[in-house]
């Protein structure tokens, strides 16, 4: 007898007809997972804080336990209330500060914890040991906390670099390109840090100005004091802009209008041709990779659409908001790709777990015979307001013609 759709049976199949756990198994599986994560993530800084024989006195455990409990217990809701339908800003805004300041602690409670096997084995410490990792720990957090926000709410330093372009004309030579990515304006209002970041690019006198994606959280309604800004970024020959990840949260194609009312060239899988002295450079643009699985109607990334048109003899730089997408680049002999996405890693050591993901987190890097990528360690922060060993930056490529050193 033929499944009916939606039954057990249906759900348990998959398209190759093997086996596989049905939806609300797969549901409680991946809940199970998270809240032995989530368990982890703070079991792990109180017991580094509090317990492991620190030996403090009852009221300073029982204290410390009752914080990290109802930290642990209201994470979820808090998250659920910032980032779910009811998209409350100030319930976000502790549940990511909540969850930047656990992962810093978590991080260096493992330090701690391996220091403290390395002094075990070589017998130095005694009775303090514990006490004094506790400390320790709680001290550097502390401070990389401190200074990790100070990082992120700061407008980004320029990092200036030389790009050579082999196939690109003299009369292009020295274009100035000044990148812009993960901005994500969200639920810290910084409408001034906008600001400031729009003059501290109008002093940079670029040629082409790029925004590579992920814009805000929030659709373009919510975050339009924020970007406003950026209508007042001059350019001499372009201004464009693509989609990143997090614009397929909300509304997509609203921020490509908004962007477009701001004055810049959404490059919804499209390209437009700059010119200096006499030559030419093809500026493309794609959607993000995660465009099509989003549902949304005529957007994915498409390169050959991106490119419709453009003599192949020109070269190329190719806006994507994902370095992974530099597979499709190289082979369509791309010369340069620009890309955000990774945030440098953000928060160290995440940066480890994003190179699983990501060809490269961050700067200049080769691909195939001809293609080179530049990665941004982006403008903005993403969730927690900190940026620990990874700054952020705004970005100017200074584009060379003829062949340059090895990258």
């Amino acid at each position: 007898m033929q499944a009916e759709a939606g039954s057990p049976s249906e759900d348990g199949l998959r398209s190759s007809g093997s086996p596989r756990p049905p939806r609300s198994l797969r549901r409680r599986l991946g809940g199970g997972v998270v809240l032995i994560v989530l368990l982890l993530l703070f079991f792990l800084p109180w017991w580094t804080l509090f317990a492991s024989g620190t030996g403090w006195p009852f009221p300073v455990l029982l204290v410390g336990t009752v914080v990290f409990a109802a930290w642990l217990a209201s994470f979820p809701f808090l998250m659920a209330a910032g980032h779910g339908r009811r998209g409350s800003d100030r319930a976000a805004r502790v549940a990511d500060s909540t969850l930047g300041v656990v992962w810093v602690l978590f991080t260096w409670s493992v330090l701690g914890g391996l220091v403290h096997l390395v002094l075990i084995g070589l017998g130095v410490g005694g009775a303090g040991r514990a006490r004094s990792i506790a400390v320790a720990v709680a001290v550097i957090s502390a401070v990389l906390l401190a200074w990790g926000h100070h990082e992120a709410m700061r407008v980004p330093r320029v990092r200036r670099l030389d790009v050579h372009v082999p196939r690109l004309g003299g009369g292009l030579d020295g274009t100035r390109v000044v990148v812009l990515a993960d901005t994500h304006f969200g639920p810290i209002d910084r409408a001034g840090w906008s600001a400031r970041v729009a003059e501290a690019v109008n002093a940079l006198d670029a040629d082409i100005v790029i925004h590579a994606g992920d814009i805000a959280d929030g659709t373009p309604a919510r975050r339009r004091e924020q970007s406003a800004p950026l209508g007042t970024i001059r350019s001499r020959l372009a201004k464009v802009y693509v989609t990143g990840n997090h614009e397929y949260f909300g509304e997509a194609q609203g921020w490509l209008d908004r962007m477009a009312e701001l004055g810049w060239e959404p490059l919804h899988n499209r390209h437009v041709m700059v010119e200096r002295g006499g030559d030419a450079l093809v500026l493309a643009g794609v959607d993000d990779v995660t465009a099509e699985s989003s549902g949304l109607a005529g957007h994915r990334a498409n390169l050959v659409d991106a490119l419709a048109g453009a003599d192949p003899e020109r070269p190329v730089l190719l806006v994507a908001h994902q370095p992974k997408y530099v597979a499709q680049a190289a082979a369509g002999g791309i010369d340069l790709q620009v890309s955000g996405h990774t945030h440098g890693g953000q928060i160290w050591p995440f940066n480890f777990l994003v190179r699983i993901d990501q060809p490269v987190v961050r700067g200049l890097s080769r691909h195939g015979e001809r293609t080179q990528l530049y990665t941004s360690r982006g403008t903005g922060f993403w969730g927690p307001p900190f940026r620990v060993f990874a700054p952020s930056e705004i970005t100017l490529l200074t584009l060379r013609a003829g062949d340059g050193p090895t990258t």
